[in-house]
């Protein structure tokens, strides 16, 4: 029996170029491809990023979109572990080689043959396909309407708890509470952590209390950064705009960690003694693996915790974007194919 279709779909036919009805004719599905059928799919800021085609690697016509929230209805030969209409999620990445080293040590999101699901057949769309490695069960208790952020903005902030092993003593700064500050000081708070959020919005201190923060600074004003000296030991930047980074390594405890999980373009400048004599860390990380998304679902689950969206019609992508640009959304953007 054929498994070829049609999907109708919202893409950007030129970098920069409005988003505009698409159908792209798909063939049968593969052995190990799965075809959703779109409930939800979250607005990023790296969706308008690539198809404004910032970072040189746009490919026209682009179907974005890669927060989906879907439910499976059809599956390729091999695929035996999910039954039509169950409720997964699919992120940044459609398909990994699963054959390379990184791969088969469990870290299929740094595998260099990976598939952006963005540059496939991404979610802006009433269908999506995706090789089934890529794919997640969404848990009962996750709300599927909010769901979508957590496979991107989630995972990007809950990896480096993971990967760093974050303890419930540590003492854990934010940069920037937005799309994923916001998730960042929900997890930490939950996660048992001293949570303090950086942020130049004075509006914003209040809500990031309110959102799980135990202490606010301006991250514009050196002698409040000053005076957290030798406080903590993680500090988490989500922004994408260059900042006084010799002041947020001096606000480290030895052996501190300086992580970026903001898509920053310019070249990061510091001093490196500060580094050197305290033994301190500046890293950075994508996304997570589909084991450790998995994980930070149940996370999510046994805590209650849910990204803050706002919802509109998928027929309404344009407007959705133009709330992203503003600036204004609180804090994620979600499209919905339901009703």
């Amino acid at each position: 029996m054929s498994t070829a279709s049609t999907i109708n779909a919202y893409a950007a036919l030129e970098a920069g170029g409005p988003l505009q009805a698409y159908q792209i004719q798909t063939g049968d599905l593969g052995p190990t491809e799965v075809e959703l059928e779109v409930m939800y799919c979250g607005i990023c800021h790296s969706d308008l990023s690539m198809i404004d085609n910032e970072w040189g690697i746009g490919q026209y016509p682009m179907v974005a979109g890669h927060e989906v929230i879907g439910r499976v209805a059809a599956m390729g030969e091999q695929v035996s572990h999910l039954k039509k209409g169950t409720v997964v999620g699919l992120g940044w990445n459609s398909d990994y080689c699963e054959t390379c080293h990184t791969c088969r040590t469990g870290d299929l999101n740094l595998c260099k043959s990976a598939k952006f699901t963005i540059l496939t057949n991404g979610g802006f769309a009433d269908r999506v396909r995706a090789d089934m490695s890529s794919l997640v069960v969404i848990p009962e208790g996750v709300d599927p309407v909010s769901a979508g952020p957590l496979l991107c903005a989630g995972i990007t902030v809950f990896n480096p708890l993971v990967q760093f092993d974050i303890k419930p003593t540590d003492k854990v700064a934010v940069i920037g509470i937005g799309g994923l500050g916001h998730i960042a000081l929900k997890f930490l708070n939950a996660w048992g952590c001293e949570v303090t959020a950086f942020t130049s919005n004075e509006g914003k201190r209040k809500e990031a209390l309110s959102l799980g923060a135990h202490k606010t600074l301006n991250s514009r004003d050196a002698a409040e950064i000053e005076a957290a000296v030798m406080s903590f030991d993680l500090i988490i930047s989500t922004v994408n705009v260059s900042l006084d980074w010799d002041l947020y390594i001096q606000a480290l405890k030895p052996k501190g960690r300086l992580h970026f999980v903001g898509a920053l373009t310019n070249p990061i400048q510091f001093s490196l003694f500060p580094v050197l004599f305290g033994q301190r860390s500046i890293s950075a990380s994508p996304v997570g693996s589909p084991a450790t998304i998995e994980t930070m679902l149940e996370f999510v689950a046994h805590h209650k915790i849910k990204p803050e969206v706002e919802i509109f019609p998928m027929n309404q992508i344009e407007a959705a974007f133009e709330h992203l640009k503003s600036g204004k959304a609180k804090y994620r953007i979600v499209l919905s194919q339901e009703g």
